[in-house]
């Protein structure tokens, strides 16, 4: 039996350990989902409601796993369709790979229906960006695609026309490029250095060691270094700032830490950066310059593991090139261990306060139902290694101040495009990547109306993700904007998930709250908890005293 492209596209992706693919394919592509059905107990293609959705499950899978998240479309709106969602993962630095589907090659020029210049259209969100032609690219495309992704967390993107999946394989492109030719390569990524010169960490250490008010700040990048973060603050007797996609760096109960910091962060962190005449930044490029020190007055340095991201938060006096854990690791034994633990100390008395201030806000007995509450029971009632994907806008600010990740909890969001309505695609594609972890999303009701159309495919999927919709509907739109609208309640969510197999929980008062969640979290398969919180609640800066 001949070889098919598609075979060859599907079992390329299979070679480089891609198990899951997001995508909403036509039938011209059918070609390619046979193949993933002939490949099905390797690699599986999740059908979605919505091409945006499967560009944010591929972003928020790479997020869940730190591998490469991988979507699929169709032509013309199918592909367009994609960009929100790949802009996502370009902003937030996540390796992804989309696969669309361009217009007959035969008829491009023509002005035939749905014909777009798709690798134009690409062309800024895609760092690496080629359209397929001839079967025999596909091997290096999908390779160099891939690498690039890993390499430069960005996405990647390869277009092909209709009906090349059912051609037949043709000989390796390194036949075409060399003399003797070569056999296939294996799928092969090395990471970089992970640990910086000697003298950088020395200069480092000097710094650091010469400070008296040590804070460290820190993003994404240093997710995977929990124990060294701890050991380098206890050594420098500084509170660790955590950026929000940093959130779960170190758990947000330990006493170092002061919280997240910027417009959705805490008065301790706010006041920690103020009162630092040294800062360590970690794998993060913040962008906030209000809250963050005046680079003139501070002395920082930097650890990053991309080149281009260096200086992206400021000046710093030394920069450290190298994976967060491994170059802390290397640092730490150059430090000298601070005896003055004031500083520290001064932030850990704040943090006591704000945490007083958090437990007021945090009203059980007030109704309509406190925003800040429902957090918290969310909180009460997750899993210890449960997965939250907060949704943007409001209720971010909710489950930045008032969801606690600790333990092995982890916490995404679409942190610079701050999209609205990633959160429930995101809680698929970590459901997808970790069946056995409690996956949940947290959502406003203008979010979730976005995207409603997701929680069928948990449903189809029989996911048991977890969807718990902040509900200030249209009462609480006409609050917000002072607009009169038309009269009418809050949208009925639970009632729709019922009436398509999730279990839905509608929860009006703030007695039933906790029960609830604590219901759809105990419950096998998919469910939504439908709470309608006070509209008139807003978030306000931690610096004007508000949480």
């Amino acid at each position: 039996m001949r070889e098919l492209t598609a075979d060859l596209l599907v079992g390329r992706l299979v070679d480089w350990g891609v198990d899951t693919v997001f995508g909403l394919p036509a039938d011209s592509a059918d070609g390619v989902v046979e193949a993933f059905g002939r490949l099905g107990d390797r690699i599986r293609l999740v059908l979605v409601h919505h091409e945006e959705a499967a560009a944010l499950m591929a972003a928020g899978y790479a997020k869940a796993t730190g591998r490469v998240g991988v979507c699929l479309a169709t032509s013309g709106p199918g592909a367009l369709r994609l960009l929100g969602g790949l802009y996502d993962a370009k902003l937030d630095h996540q390796p992804v790979l989309a696969i669309t589907e361009s217009q007959e090659i035969r008829l491009l020029g023509t002005s035939f229906r749905q014909e777009l210049a798709l690798e134009t259209v690409f062309d800024d969100v895609a760092d690496y960006n080629v359209r397929v032609n001839v079967p025999v690219q596909i091997p290096a495309v999908v390779d160099i695609g891939i690498g690039h992704a890993l390499a430069r967390g960005t996405v990647s993107h390869i277009t092909l026309p209709p009906g090349l999946e059912d051609s037949a394989v043709e000989t390796s492109p390194w036949m075409l490029m060399t003399p003797t030719g070569s056999t296939p390569t294996a799928p092969l990524f090395t990471a970089g250095p992970g640990v910086p010169p000697e003298a950088d960490l020395r200069r480092a250490a000097e710094v650091l060691n010469q400070g008296t008010r040590v804070a460290l700040l820190v993003g994404a990048g240093g997710l995977e270094a929990r124990e060294e973060l701890l050991a380098v603050a206890d050594a420098v007797a500084g509170p660790v700032v955590k950026s929000l996609p940093g959130k779960a760096a170190v758990p947000d109960d330990h006493p170092f830490t002061t919280g997240c910091i910027g417009v959705l962060g805490t008065r301790p962190s706010e006041e920690a950066l103020a009162g630092a005449d040294t800062i360590l930044l970690v794998g993060t490029s913040f962008p906030w310059a209000a809250s963050v020190p005046d680079p003139t007055k501070v002395r920082a340095v930097q650890i990053e593991t991309d080149p281009a991201r260096l200086g992206g938060s400021g000046a710093n006096e030394v920069t450290l090139l190298g994976d967060a854990a491994e170059t802390l690791g290397a640092l730490l034994p150059l430090l000298s261990r601070r005896a003055d633990r004031g500083f520290l100390e001064e932030a850990q008395a704040g943090m006591a306060g704000w945490r007083r201030r958090l437990d007021e806000l945090e009203d059980q007995t007030r109704d309509p139902i406190q925003p800040q509450y429902l957090m918290r029971a969310v909180d009460r009632c997750a899993a210890p290694d449960a997965i939250l994907a907060s949704d943007s806008g409001t209720v971010a600010t909710w489950s930045a101040r008032h969801f606690d990740v600790r333990g092995d909890r982890h916490y995404l969001l679409s942190a610079n495009l701050a999209t609205i309505a990633a959160g429930v695609p995101y809680a698929i594609a970590a459901q997808w990547a970790h069946p056995g972890r409690c996956c949940v999303a947290v959502t406003g009701s203008d979010g979730f109306a976005k995207v409603m159309g997701e929680l069928l495919t948990a449903i189809q999927y029989r996911l048991p993700v977890k969807v718990v919709v902040s509900n200030v509907s249209s009462l609480g739109r006409r609050l917000r904007t002072g607009g009169s609208g038309t009269a009418g309640g809050a949208a009925d969510f639970a009632s729709w998930a019922s009436a398509n197999g999730a279990l839905g929980l509608r929860v009006a008062h703030a007695a039933e709250v906790e029960p609830a969640v604590r219901r759809a979290f105990t419950t096998p398969g998919p469910a939504l908890v439908d709470v309608l919180v006070n509209p008139e609640e807003h978030p306000r800066p931690a610096m004007a005293g508000g949480a």
